[in-house]
């Protein structure tokens, strides 16, 4: 299933990552490749589940949580991430319009644009971004509470990218693939 990183056997799996696995297929109903990749570190297992409770116990909406993975998944090439949310993403409401205009860092509004245009900033230029962009994000209505919750989603949708590129994850979500649209800049 991975072809660099072992995709764990949730059946022979033992110890904390087999607890870890128990709590995701009990929460999602099975357990998606990314986290049998996860599991081979039960603390970084932990880490990914603990910042997904972290970003969902913030301002975000899920449905705009999504939108943010996109377009960080975009700008990082991740086509495990983009398959994933987009599926996600139509549970969480995203028309298929929604989820092609937040990959390119676009929204229906302002503010929502602002936001993801500016995570998509902070991943490409790997948190160095200028003052003008943080002045725009703000000047959006963004509070410096609800830039760190972008950086947070940042950094939390950034792990799963890398090691899904690292472990070349097999992807167990009906497929999308990064590289169709250009990304705001």
């Amino acid at each position: 299933m991975s072809t660099r990183i072992k995709t764990l056997n949730p059946e022979t799996t033992t110890g904390k990552a087999k607890d870890l696995f128990n709590a995701v297929q009990k929460k999602l109903g099975f357990i998606p490749n990314l986290i049998k990749v996860f599991g081979n570190s039960p603390a970084t297992l932990q880490t990914y589940l603990s910042l997904g409770e972290l970003t969902a116990s913030g301002e975000f909406t899920n449905k705009y949580r999504e939108q943010l993975a996109l377009a960080i998944a975009e700008t990082n090439s991740c086509n495990y991430c983009l398959s994933a949310h987009t599926a996600i993403g139509k549970m969480n409401g995203l028309t298929e319009e929604q989820t092609e205009q937040s990959r390119k860092g676009f929204a229906n509004d302002n503010k929502a644009q602002a936001g993801l245009q500016f995570a998509q900033a902070v991943t490409l230029n790997r948190g160095q971004v200028s003052t003008e962009a943080i002045s725009e994000v703000k000047a959006a209505g963004f509070n410096d509470g609800e830039i760190l919750e972008i950086v947070l989603n940042v950094v939390s949708n950034t792990l799963t990218n890398y090691v899904n590129h690292i472990a070349e994850t097999e992807v167990d979500f009906p497929s999308v693939e990064a590289g169709k649209f250009t990304v705001a800049q």
